[in-house]
């Protein structure tokens, strides 16, 4: 658990700093400051999305992961858990949801972050984890300057994900090393979710990551099946 540990720590100092440097700059450089990550933020989405081997399995898997994400309502049952963060800290109300929820998608998909608690619950090293605590510090700065101190709970979502693998890798692992295909279409998955982020923070039009969400996961499940 050691590489989650430092993985939500680095986070927290992350966002922090950046929601402390939020404080002094003017609303116009926010506003870009904002611009610039989402833009960034698709990019790394279709660096991610572009890995795939098989493209219908991808929208399978978002279709199929969009019913069941409105069913369970996973966005409206995040905005609510940030709206309850709101009305607790009680500032910056209506940017805490936002910084939180976008903040934990990125920080929580991808294969960094599945491989890295994976390696570090098998054997005890975590390396990717402390590289990918290096990359997240940054960008959690960068996404407070923008988005505010609701990007340190995000910290807590990394921890209990990543966790949570880490303490299952014993049971996870022969599963993914039987079908290494499956990391990889999981991250291209989660890579068209953080283009969808990207369009968020553009204010292009709304789309409901969160709702989105299982698709990646059942990616995972279609690839052991039908991956070539």
């Amino acid at each position: 658990m050691k590489g989650t540990i430092v993985n939500s720590l680095t986070i927290l100092a992350g966002g922090f700093l950046g929601g402390w440097l939020k404080q002094r700059f003017p609303e116009k450089y926010q506003q870009t400051i904002m611009q610039g990550v989402a833009l960034s933020v698709i990019l790394i989405g279709i660096n991610m999305a572009l890995k795939t081997n098989n493209v219908l399995i991808i929208i399978i898997s978002l279709v199929l992961g969009a019913v069941l994400g409105e069913w369970i309502g996973i966005e409206e049952r995040l905005q609510k858990f940030g709206q309850y963060l709101e009305t607790k800290i009680g500032k910056e109300r209506g940017r805490i949801a936002e910084g939180f929820v976008r903040a934990s998608l990125v920080f929580c998909i991808g294969a960094m972050s599945i491989t890295g608690a994976l390696q570090d619950g098998l054997t005890g090293n975590p390396v990717i984890l402390y590289a990918k605590s290096m990359l997240d510090g940054v960008t959690a700065i960068v996404f407070a300057a923008a988005m505010g101190f609701g990007v340190m709970i995000s910290a807590g979502s990394v921890f209990l994900f990543q966790g949570i693998i880490t303490l299952l890798a014993s049971w996870v692992a022969p599963i993914l090393n039987s079908h290494p295909l499956m990391i990889t279409e999981m991250e291209a998955a989660g890579g068209l979710l953080i283009i969808g982020i990207g369009l968020n923070m553009l204010e292009v039009k709304p789309i409901r990551v969160g709702n989105l969400l299982p698709g990646v996961f059942i990616s995972m499940i279609l690839t052991c099946f039908f991956g070539s």
